[in-house]
């Protein structure tokens, strides 16, 4: 029996990567300093897994800022924007990444979207017409030999071929036809210097083959790997597939000459059923995702023994425990968790104790197997096993009745819940009169998602107040004056709608959290959302309800200050769930909706202290969507519509309701976004072009909109102009009085002068827009003859 991990987090214990990563691009240290940062993450990351005993440890996990991102720069697959700058090879990597601007140039960043359904974000590669695709494999040879270096035979991933072209964008005329013999090249070409290099196995890792396939999909596949195979002479290749079951592809795909395949039986509901009846070869080897790479509970021992040992009964083939997707989507450890009592740690299982896991069940299982023992015995005999002397209470049963609090209360509400509870009252349309008369706002109203800047001073604040060092009414003062500066900054920026800056936040689901009975929280449980991003997901450890007003004196007070609207921010119940480590004993309708019930009784709260319009933000709605289309609704989307309706039906129609989504695909779940039943939804479309625009017409979209005319993830600053050339693309495909002017998200990691200087550009060209609407509209009449005719 052997043990194998799909990936590892890439960040360093203290957040290392993060923290040399923007010192580069602050060019405060050098290529050379952030290089060997890098090195020494790396070196502990593959010596932690091996001392732990893992069989076979991976390499190009590890990445700057993206491994989507990584291997296309490997096939030059790099737009001419970004090779025009001149810069070197790593800036040139970076500018692809957070785009690029100095004194004379200015360049957006590709477009960004979620992994799957993950909260981990992945750059969108891009191929033009004219790219021409070829290998440059050095940093993929030097991560093999850096691991030889220190006595490790490494298993080597890799984006397999058919995820790359399910995800790559290509931007021209040209599509798959004309690039999949070059990109297919390059992967034969790295085939072919890999055969050469001491590795266990190359990791083709295909996570695409989880969701819906079609014939074509299917022929792809084939294609491709028809090609691959056939030259791999005696390099082992490993499929890996992750986040689900291959129940559209299994059976073929045992037909294919792989050496070993890796399945999901953890997300893969199907996995086991399709191994049972249509078995698996004897003469291949069987990746199995036990260990659950995306939730931090401890395994349950009993039922991973169980399924080892009936996957034993129906395969002679090898077994490998694996994790079932990479650890990038959970903390490194929970050795930095000093203040978390040892009753909530025990449960848990962060990166490095997920490797622990994974030996132990390695030598559990070959206890079982090799003495044909009772489950229940050889658990019971795990410490004397192991020697160890805190080895589970988890034994019979994940939860046992002892980890998760139950609040009768919440448990009530719940079951009080009408169907009527989910309708807003009246219709859309209606609403829309009356909040037009009460708000009167400008055509093209402008705003902001939310927070503004948070900079080292606010930082210092809150740290120095929860470390006891400055008293309650300090902190809140220093937090009134930047909320104070906040709203007369934008006043004089002239933005028709405030926010009150969001200083007293450190994460927007964090901090709703902190005010929630149920949740528990980390102090460095840093998971990587994009690049040198990273989020702290708080736990729901039991029964969740609103201990108190969460956002109303801050909100009343910003309101306090202003003639004009100010929004009342809040997170919404599915993205509350979606960003936190969720229970495993209850449904996720169930902790949603219990979400639901604590944020509706915020949102009356701040609707009766008299504000006018309240932001729910849902910016992880879409993260949860099940890959396969065929379950979006029944497993998800049927009831967390409803979950964000449940948190809005109680208010006054004057009451306009917003809310904001991330950087995700939406284009195919529109009926389902308008069925919210919102006033007003923001979302990114700066990095995507637009493009969804052209979906929210097909489906006649009722909702008021905000695309972002600006990519805030980048620190570039847009021109007027160029904002205004997007509000008219806008305007063309849109009702005039359904659109919003805002950037793309929060501005909480920009700098303040170019938030300042974005901000005005983009007040300038809603105010061009007003102004020139009508030519806009005249010439647009003048284009549509000219077509027709």
């Amino acid at each position: 029996m052997n043990s194998a991990v799909i990936g590892f987090p890439r960040i360093g214990k203290n957040r290392e990567l993060k923290f040399a990563t923007e010192k580069y691009f602050r060019k405060e240290i050098s290529k050379e300093e952030l290089i060997i940062t890098a090195k020494e993450i790396r070196k502990e990351n593959l010596l932690c897994q091996k001392e732990t005993g893992i069989d076979y440890i991976s390499v190009n996990d590890f990445s700057f800022y993206d491994n989507f991102l990584d291997l296309a720069f490997s096939f030059n697959i790099i737009p001419e924007r970004y090779k025009k700058l001149s810069l070197n090879k790593m800036d040139t990597y970076f500018a692809m990444a957070r785009g690029f601007e100095d004194e004379t140039r200015s360049v957006k960043a590709l477009a960004m979207k979620k992994w799957f359904n993950t909260n981990y974000h992945y750059i969108v590669a891009e191929i033009e017409d004219d790219t021409c695709i070829s290998l440059d494999s050095e940093k993929y040879l030097e991560e093999i030999q850096f691991a030889n270096s220190l006595g490790i035979t490494p298993k080597f991933n890799l984006i397999g071929p058919y995820t790359f072209f399910k995800l790559v964008r290509f931007t021209g005329e040209k599509g798959l036809e004309s690039f999949y013999e070059p990109v297919l090249k390059a992967y034969l070409d790295l085939i072919e210097e890999l055969k050469s290099q001491d590795i266990s196995y190359l990791s083709l890792e295909e996570p695409a083959l989880v969701a819906d396939l079609t014939s074509e999909d299917k022929d792809l596949f084939e294609n491709i790997y028809t090609r691959l195979l056939a030259n791999k002479d005696k390099l082992k290749v490993l499929l890996q597939t992750y986040f689900g079951d291959v129940r559209d592809i299994y059976v073929d795909l045992l037909k294919y000459d792989f050496d070993a395949y890796g399945l999901d039986f953890v997300e893969g509901v199907k996995t086991f059923d399709y191994v049972k009846n249509y078995g698996f070869p004897k003469n291949k080897t069987l990746f199995a995702g036990i260990v659950n790479g995306k939730n931090i509970w401890k395994n349950n021992y009993k039922t991973s023994l169980e399924l080892i040992t009936n996957l034993h009964k129906i395969t002679e083939a090898k077994i490998v425990i694996n994790t079932s997707c990479s650890l990038l989507h959970v903390p490194l450890t929970l050795e930095s968790e000093t203040d978390l009592a040892f009753e909530y740690k025990r449960h848990f299982a962060f990166a490095y104790e997920k490797l622990k896991e994974l030996a132990e069940l390695k030598n559990l299982s070959e206890l079982v197997l090799k003495e044909n023992a009772d489950l229940d015995l050889a658990l019971t005999n795990l410490n004397s096993v192991l020697n160890k002397k805190d080895i589970f209470v988890y034994n019979q049963s994940l939860f046992n009745g002892r980890v998760n609090s139950v609040n009768p209360k919440v448990k009530e509400r719940l079951a009080n819940i009408k169907e009527e509870d989910f309708t807003r009252l009246p219709e859309f349309n209606e609403r829309a009169k009356i909040q037009r008369e009460v708000l009167n706002l400008p055509d093209f109203p402008t705003t902001t998602i939310g927070s503004f800047p948070q900079t080292k001073e606010v930082r210092e604040n809150r740290k120095l107040y929860r470390q006891g060092l400055i008293n309650e009414e300090t902190y809140k003062n220093f937090i009134k004056e930047k909320i104070k500066d906040c709203i007369k900054l934008q006043e004089e920026l002239d933005l028709d709608v405030l926010v009150h800056g969001e200083f007293e936040r450190n994460d927007m689901v964090e901090y709703f959290g902190e005010h929630l009975d149920g949740y528990i929280f980390t102090k460095n449980a840093w998971v990587q959302s994009y690049g040198s991003r990273c989020v702290k997901p708080p736990i729901i450890w039991g029964d969740v309800s609103r201990k108190e007003a969460i956002t109303v004196d801050w909100s009343s007070y910003s309101n306090s200050l202003t003639n004009r609207e100010v929004k009342g921010m809040l997170t919404g119940p599915v993205t509350i769930l979606n960003w936190s480590f969720p229970r495993e004993d209850i449904t996720k309708e169930e902790m949603t909706n219990q979400l639901a019930l604590a944020i509706r009784d915020e949102v009356l709260d701040l609707e009766a202290a008299g504000l006018k319009i309240i932001q729910i933000d849902e910016a992880a709605l879409r993260e949860k969507l099940p890959l396969r289309k065929s379950d979006w609704y029944s497993e998800y989307l049927d009831w967390a519509i409803k979950s964000f309706r449940l948190v809005t039906s109680g208010v006054k129609p004057e009451t306009q309701i917003h809310t904001h989504m991330c950087y995700s695909e939406f284009n195919d779940i529109i009926p389902a976004i308008d069925a919210m039943d919102a006033d007003v939804i923001s979302f990114e479309a700066s990095r995507s072009d637009l493009v969804i625009l052209d979906a929210l017409r097909k489906n006649n979209f009722k909702t008021a909109v905000g695309p972002g005319v600006y990519d805030i993830h980048s620190p570039r600053v847009p021109s007027t102009d160029e904002i205004f050339n997007a509000l008219k693309k806008m305007l063309s495909k849109l009702d005039s009085k359904k659109l919003w002017v805002n950037p793309d998200c929060g501005l909480k990691t920009r700098g303040e002068k170019e938030t300042v200087e974005s901000l005005r550009n983009l007040v300038a060209a809603a105010k061009l827009l007003r102004e020139t609407e009508g030519q806009i509209a005249e010439d647009g009449q003048k284009s549509s003859k000219v077509k027709s005719v």
